[in-house]
């Protein structure tokens, strides 16, 4: 079996070529990956079981007083708990954890018609996008082609991109807000336009990558969070990083949209400008003097008070599973860097530090998300969306690194 030492940004790894990268007195990492899924699986029927009686509402979050938030079907976070149980189902086979992703996904459904802000796709596409992948149910087809016309109506030619938020009181400091989260959902759009052989929407998709590409990200690749265009010359007129430390600062989860809505592009388009735009980003992150040697980011990059800053769970599980699939399409070298650090990532995602204890965490997966910190706002809680790229990214060192569904 060929091995390989390869220096990553974190640490230095065996690469064995089998899906293991294990340093020396580390467990291999493939029992560390089925225990991450076993106490996913547990927490997750505990969290179904809590919200059987509470029909319409899902898991959002923890307060502060430890007690569940939950949230309607029109909040942007609605499809990860569904989109999870699936992802168990698909580990596990489990048919009982079949009908609770059935069951969780149906509360979801409503919001296939939503046009008033850009979060349809993740309602939608990872919940039922899932489903639909491992089902083949007709009805799911369906769903996902109606969600896709919806968030279709928010594109506008003259900016070339997808109306993020608003018009809405809370909005109007922008003309036409777009955010970097936005890529995410470009995938709902390519998904439907070859399922249902749809032209339109593969250019649409694509319009608003290369429109994104041109003006969210700074020279050294690191991205805004918002960029607002003037709706009469389509140019834009603010770039603000809404979410981070500042308006020039490196925001953690915002690299880490970017990153994987470019790895994303690149799997459903073929174009390499979208290949060389994510190992850009790949590379800013995981070389950054501000990435932690444990591979889970400080909320923002540039935040004042590192190393005593918070980290963000959430952007540390979505860069772990776009560094998983940009390994699958980039050079050997570079494959085996990104693998390395995503390994990286699993380990820590999955010890003590931020994977909970059966029973805890109000049944939620992971600790310390990191969810609008200038706004006070879901600050060192955890985080569904968090939860869903973790199972998403073990799921996937399952499938593609050779370590098998055995159990």
């Amino acid at each position: 079996m060929r091995s390989l030492m390869i220096m990553t940004g974190c640490a230095m790894l065996l690469w064995t070529g089998d899906g293991r990268a294990d340093g020396p007195g580390e467990a291999p990492l493939r029992g560390i990956v089925n225990h991450a899924l076993d106490v996913a699986r547990m927490q997750s029927l505990a969290m179904a079981a809590t919200l059987n009686s509470r029909p319409g509402l899902l898991p959002r979050t923890l307060g502060k007083d430890g007690v569940l938030v939950t949230c309607a079907p029109d909040w942007w976070t609605s499809g990860f708990v569904p989109g999870v149980l699936w992802y168990l189902y698909e580990d596990t086979k489990d048919t009982a954890i079949a009908s609770l992703a059935r069951a969780f996904s149906a509360r979801v459904e409503s919001q296939k018609y939503v046009t008033g802000h850009h979060d349809v796709g993740f309602m939608i596409f990872c919940s039922f996008g899932n489903g639909y992948r491992l089902t083949h149910d007709p009805a799911y087809r369906e769903v996902i082609r109606t969600a896709a016309t919806s968030l279709s109506t928010r594109f506008d030619p003259r900016v070339g991109a997808i109306r993020s938020w608003g018009p809405s009181p809370s909005t109007n400091k922008w003309q036409y807000p777009v955010i970097i989260d936005n890529m995410m959902n470009l995938e709902l759009l390519e998904w439907t336009a070859k399922e249902f052989g749809l032209p339109a929407l593969d250019r649409l998709a694509r319009t608003h990558a290369n429109t994104t590409m041109r003006h969210h990200f700074r020279a050294d690749l690191s991205t805004y969070h918002v960029v607002s265009y003037d709706t009469l010359t389509g140019l834009p007129e603010q770039k603000q990083t809404h979410q981070g430390y500042s308006d020039g600062s490196m925001w953690a989860r915002g690299q880490a949209w970017g990153l994987y809505g470019y790895t994303m592009m690149f799997r459903e388009t073929g174009d390499t400008a979208y290949l060389h735009r994510a190992e850009g980003m790949a590379d800013l992150i995981i070389h950054h003097p501000h990435f932690p040697a444990d591979g889970i980011p400080y909320w923002d990059f540039d935040a004042p008070g590192i190393p005593d800053e918070l980290r963000d769970a959430s952007a540390g599980a979505i860069m772990c599973s776009a560094l998983l699939e940009l390994s699958r399409f980039t050079d050997p070298q570079r494959g085996a860097a990104y693998r390395g650090v995503a390994e990286t990532q699993l380990r820590t995602l999955a010890s003590p530090a931020y994977l909970a204890g059966e029973g805890t965490n109000g049944n939620f997966i992971l600790r310390h998300g990191v969810g609008h910190k200038p706004g006070n706002s879901e600050v060192d809680v955890p985080l569904t969306y968090a939860d869903y790229y973790f199972v998403e990214a073990l799921i996937r060192y399952k499938a593609w690194m050779g370590t098998g569904a055995q159990r």
